[in-house]
């Protein structure tokens, strides 16, 4: 589970190095778009060391690897050996893509001794917008991210600060997830510089039922953190709902401070102390 997860690039050793001091719930090691072309190969280096000599990594570890129509989408998943990767991020997801990229990742597993991978599928084109209710079915996919900047290029429009032409596509991803079972991860907010706009978009995207969201700069994990966490109020109500339910097991609806509490309720009010312990905020 997670509410944030930042894009640390892969030719950036300082990044990498204090990769577990920073607030992110995971860290997404980019080999793709931070990368020039010329850099592929020493930033695939770089993070296989890393990896295999570093005394301390992060708690989740994604790696972002390039499309699988390049000629280094098989040397990035040779990463994979080193069992320190816990998910895949997969560029310019859609069917096509994530059906090739399992069967590649059935053969890698066949033929070495590699730790069960999950997918978090990277939605950022309007081909991947059009299938995602297939592909998300998938059984190793955990999560889908939004990628606004490559799919707002693909439509050929422009990103704005509003956000208002994403709304489509951000609830394509919450609507597929919720239906599936998988985290929506919304996209980054690309002005690292303005704090409350970060802070109003995040709102706004949890309102909507985004789970978490991807950061480009450590400044923005803590606004993150907070913002796709329960707050205390929703904990406080969470206990009140579950303290009550507990007292009355065999009802199926009761009051409390004069509102309906049913089974959809409380079930919310499970979810939402599950995130609590799970985040440490109890």
């Amino acid at each position: 589970m997670f509410r944030s997860l930042l894009f640390i690039p892969g030719n950036n050793p300082s990044m990498l190095q204090n990769a577990d001091v920073f607030l992110a719930d995971a860290v997404i090691i980019d080999l793709e778009d931070a990368i020039s072309i010329k850099e592929k190969d020493n930033a695939r280096n770089l993070v296989h060391n890393y990896l295999t000599t570093s005394s301390v990594l992060p708690k989740q570890i994604v790696l972002r690897i390039n499309s699988i129509d390049t000629v280094w989408y098989k040397k990035d998943l040779d990463l994979l050996k080193t069992n320190k990767i816990n998910y895949l991020l997969i560029p310019k997801a859609d069917s096509k893509t994530i059906i090739e990229v399992n069967e590649y990742l059935d053969t890698l597993f066949s033929n070495n001794n590699l730790d069960e991978i999950k997918l978090i599928a990277l939605v950022e084109t309007a081909r991947g917008i059009t299938e995602i209710d297939k592909f998300a079915e998938n059984k190793r996919l955990c999560a889908i991210l939004l990628g606004a900047e490559d799919l707002t290029n693909d439509l050929e429009i422009k990103r704005s600060e509003t956000n208002q032409e994403i709304f489509y596509a951000r609830s394509k991803v919450i609507f597929a997830c919720a239906t599936n079972k998988l985290i929506s991860i919304d996209t980054p907010f690309t002005n690292i510089n303005d704090i409350v706009g970060l802070e109003k978009d995040s709102a706004f995207s949890k309102s909507l039922g985004m789970k978490a969201r991807a950061c480009i700069h450590p400044n923005q994990l803590e606004i993150v953190n907070r913002i796709y966490s329960p707050s205390n109020e929703d904990i406080n109500w969470a206990l009140e709902v579950f303290k009550a339910h507990q007292a009355n097991p065999n009802v199926g609806a009761f009051q409390l401070k004069g509102k309906m509490i049913d089974k959809p309720i409380i079930e919310r009010a499970k979810k939402i102390i599950e995130k609590a312990k799970l985040f440490n905020l109890m």
